[in-house]
């Protein structure tokens, strides 16, 4: 079985892409429709972990059951984000390092390390 470390973003745009045009699903993997899929699927994915406490959450790496479910429900967000990116012809590599580029630059180490919010201007 291939993993994240022998498996290349373009390999697995092109397995989607596959898995697609074998259904003909074509017409219907519009943005909109792709873009809706994406957001049901992170729900069924937030549903894994809807009634856990941060640290039950957590914890999930060690509970088969719950891990299980949301590798299943990640790997469907995760599939459609790829056909997305192939039905809009993104350069997926590009969009992720371009984004993480423009948050180094609005979100600094030196002022965000260990914080979630924008520290107080200071008067």
């Amino acid at each position: 079985m291939a993993s994240d470390g022998e498996t290349t973003v373009r390999e697995l745009k092109n397995a989607v892409a596959v898995f697609v045009a074998a259904r003909d699903w074509q017409p219907f993997h519009t943005p909109k429709n792709l873009s809706m899929s994406v957001a049901i699927e992170a729900a069924e994915l937030m549903e894994c972990f809807q009634w856990l406490t941060d640290e039950q959450s957590q914890a999930s790496v060690n509970d088969p059951g719950l891990h299980a479910g949301a590798v299943d429900e990640l790997a469907d967000v995760l599939i459609y984000c790829l056909s997305l990116g192939n039905a809009l012809e993104i350069d997926l590599t590009a969009a992720v390092l371009d984004k993480l580029r423009a948050n180094e630059t609005r979100y600094p180490v030196d002022r965000f390390r260990g914080r979630f919010r924008k520290p107080e201007r200071q008067r």
